[in-house]
């Protein structure tokens, strides 16, 4: 019964801090949704001894206040208490986009930056005013995922996670609910009401009867032989947990469709040939020496680079890409050239190592399979910059993705060697811990994690750098989306999670393990040490004025 009662103490933090950060509210299902993506495992519903989320929410008054929409939509809204009234207050003054605004604004792609006139930070967006889009591979995955059997809609968020090793988050391709989701996919996946609730079916049999119709038997077959390769492929069982990026990467359908063209074509030459396999195999050692020779351009012995510091004070776009406390995160620094090259070339790589004859000239022996390698990895037809960080046993090693900022347990079979060309663009994960903070308790906990998370998730922010410790980036963290600047630091600190130092204590997590200064080089070692600031797109004035507030309030007020 205690275990019980601790059990729901913490529960009810963690749905308060969940449902304050939703000014709209929350319908129990988005709730739970919202659970899975953020603690990554289901609400502990049997382990209360509750049948539902709004059985669960009807034992929690002083937490949650149960209302319903006007089409009858039940809708749970947060109960502040007293250390969470002034976040209630200003998730209450965050601006909501219009549907009217959102037409005006229908034809411009991707704003990211401010317009040069503009002195107000505020104006920082990420998310594109068109309508969403689910990418390429994402849809994918759900279609694999149906390619079974039919899944319940109350299933689809754990089944999702037990199959890709993270959560369906949706929201950051701009879709408000998994209703909008499947409406934007019902060309494969249909929803049929049945007594259990909402049935997802795949339209497998409807589509292959239709590709049968309009192509040739041949080229129909060459198709289900496509279909049948992600299906198949072991490297889809996992995916990198940590990437709100690499699901963004996939933009266009049309670039998705060309690569597993390219590889059928790739896995369709033996087929044709007559010989069989072992044969060639046998051919192949008597033409070549035992040991595999290594292509020259296959990188070795050298590390990427660090990305050039920043200039202490000054004003920075960032995305959060990987949390593991407010001591511990990776970002992205913005800037549309960075952005495009990292793009580009995932792109690059996908092409050229997704051919079977180019990627066997690439397959990493064993001795090469060790500690510090910097090579890549295929995840989801994907291939990452990674750096070996340790050898799990035969099969398996744990890897450092560069641009995102988390480890990884992979299988050795899907690792390859990185091609010389590929160590240009520097690692673009920055190590990052939230300036002058530390946790009340002497660890961060689950809930303060909780909170910093949702704070960073699905935005572009505003870091306002304040200096480098140990190869770590101390930084303060500002969302300027709402109509009063909300400063990370502060909402961590009227939450009872965090007290403010005025100074930066070295973080704990980065002291035992801080993979970005074990394995990347810093940027001066390559000629390149001068200290640069990004490309932000702002005007110097404004940002001069806007740095000389931040500093005010950092030193003063916010404090």
């Amino acid at each position: 019964a205690s275990k019980q009662a601790q059990l729901m103490e913490v529960l009810k933090k963690e749905v308060r801090a969940m449902l304050i950060a939703a000014k709209a509210g929350l319908t129990p299902e988005q709730l739970e949704e919202q659970y899975v993506a953020m603690v990554c495992k289901p609400l502990p519903l049997c382990d209360l001894g509750f049948q539902s989320t709004l059985e669960l929410v009807t034992q929690m008054p002083e937490v949650v206040r149960i209302s319903s929409s006007k089409n009858g939509t039940v809708i749970l809204k947060a109960i502040a208490d007293d250390s969470t009234k002034g976040i209630a207050k200003l998730v209450a003054n965050q601006k909501v986009k219009t549907r009217k605004a959102a037409k005006k604004t229908s034809t411009k792609t991707n704003v990211t930056f401010p317009p040069k006139n503009s002195k107000n930070p505020q104006s920082f967006q990420t998310l594109s005013a068109r309508t969403p889009v689910l990418p390429a591979a994402v849809k994918a995955e759900l279609q694999d995922l149906l390619s079974s059997s039919p899944l319940l809609l109350t299933d689809l968020d754990r089944a999702f996670l037990r199959r890709f090793g993270r959560a369906f988050q949706y929201r950051q391709y701009g879709f408000l609910s998994i209703s909008e989701v499947l409406r934007s996919v019902s060309d494969s996946i249909v929803i049929e009401q049945t007594k259990a609730g909402s049935l997802l079916v795949l339209r497998k049999y409807l589509s292959s009867q239709i590709e049968q119709e309009e192509l040739p038997q041949g080229e129909a077959e060459g198709e289900a032989e496509e279909e049948e390769v992600p299906q198949g492929e072991a490297e889809e069982e996992e995916l990198p947990q940590g990437e709100a990026e690499e699901e963004e990467v996939p933009q266009s359908e049309a670039e998705e469709e060309e690569v597993p063209q390219d590889e059928a074509e790739e896995e369709e030459v033996p087929q044709n040939i007559s010989v069989p396999l072992i044969p060639l195999q046998h051919q192949g050692l008597e033409q070549f020496p035992p040991t595999p020779e290594i292509p020259p351009d296959a990188v070795q012995d050298r590390s990427l680079c660090s990305l050039p510091p920043l200039k202490r004070r000054c004003l920075v776009g960032v995305i959060v890409e990987f949390v593991i406390s407010p001591s511990q995160f990776y970002v992205h620094i913005c800037s549309p050239e960075a952005s495009y090259k990292l793009q580009d070339l995932m792109f690059e790589m996908r092409h050229v190592y997704s051919h079977k004859v180019a990627s066997d000239k690439y397959i990493m022996p064993e001795w090469a399979v060790r500690p510090g390698q910097l090579c890549c990895v295929m995840v989801s037809k994907w291939w990452y910059r990674v750096i070996i960080h340790r050898v799990v046993s035969d099969q398996e090693v744990e890897v450092f993705y560069a641009d995102y900022g988390h480890l990884q347990i992979v299988q050795k079979s899907w690792l390859r060697f990185l091609k010389w060309h590929y160590l240009k663009l520097p690692a673009q994960a920055v190590p990052c811990s939230l300036a002058w903070v530390k946790p009340v308790e002497g660890t961060w906990s689950s809930a303060a994690i909780l909170l910093f998370k949702h704070l960073c998730r699905f935005k572009e922010l505003v870091g306002i750098v304040d200096e480098y410790m140990d190869g770590v980036l101390y930084l303060f963290l500002c969302d300027t989306s709402t109509r009063e600047d909300v400063y990370f630091h502060s909402v961590l600190r009227d939450m009872g999670y965090a007290d403010i130092c005025g100074e930066n204590v070295p973080s704990q997590e980065f002291e035992e393990l801080n993979p970005s200064a074990l394995y990347f080089q810093p940027s001066g070692r390559q000629g390149n040490a001068e200290v640069v600031e990004p490309d932000l797109h702002l005007q110097q004035e404004s940002r001069d004025a806007d740095s000389e507030t931040a500093t005010l309030k950092l030193d003063g007020a916010e404090l």
